[in-house]
């Protein structure tokens, strides 16, 4: 296995295809079921579009980080300025390299860019609460769970498509400073 750190970059609209398997890969389908962090029984359907993908690659607030090796885009996420805060999502690490700390290196990156680049005090995510395992990685990270709840977005496929009917999402915070 490869471990050389990855090189960051931001994504261009040239990384769409790769971006747009990466991200199915490490959430839905029996692709996903090679690493820890998938969805797939939880949420069936594509994990996002080219549509959504583009906007945040093209949106002057937002960068899509991505973290390559050998030439190949193995993880990445979205990353938006929010004023005081900064709120990271679309976070996706190829399944085959999932648990090789390649995941704790594209957070600390994006950490880095938010605290020291835009000059944000907190980071703010949404996991879907289900998801005990993945929440419980961010708080080994420092994240804390607020108890802030919001609805998942039932019959809107383009977060896809739910095998439960008690799906929601919790809002995470990390200090950054």
């Amino acid at each position: 296995m490869n471990t050389a750190a990855p090189i960051f970059r931001d994504a261009t609209e040239t990384d769409l295809d790769a971006l747009l398997a990466l991200i199915q890969s490490a959430y839905r389908g029996d692709a996903s079921r090679v690493g820890w962090t998938t969805e797939a029984d939880i949420l069936d359907g594509a994990r996002t579009d080219a549509e959504s993908v583009l906007k945040v690659i093209k949106s002057p607030d937002s960068r899509l980080l991505t973290a390559e090796r050998d030439g190949r885009i193995v993880a990445c996420c979205h990353l938006q300025h929010r004023g005081e805060h900064a709120y990271f999502g679309m976070f996706a690490v190829s399944p085959t390299l999932q648990g090789a700390g390649l995941g704790k290196l594209v957070l600390a990156e994006a950490e880095r860019h938010a605290r020291d680049g835009w000059k944000v005090a907190e980071m703010h995510m949404t996991v879907i609460s289900a998801r005990e395992d993945l929440i419980a990685w961010y708080e080994r990270r420092g994240y804390r769970r607020t108890g802030q709840m919001r609805p998942f977005p039932y019959g809107e496929e383009r977060f896809g498509i739910p095998l439960r009917d008690d799906l929601e999402f919790e809002l995470l915070v990390k200090p950054l400073a």
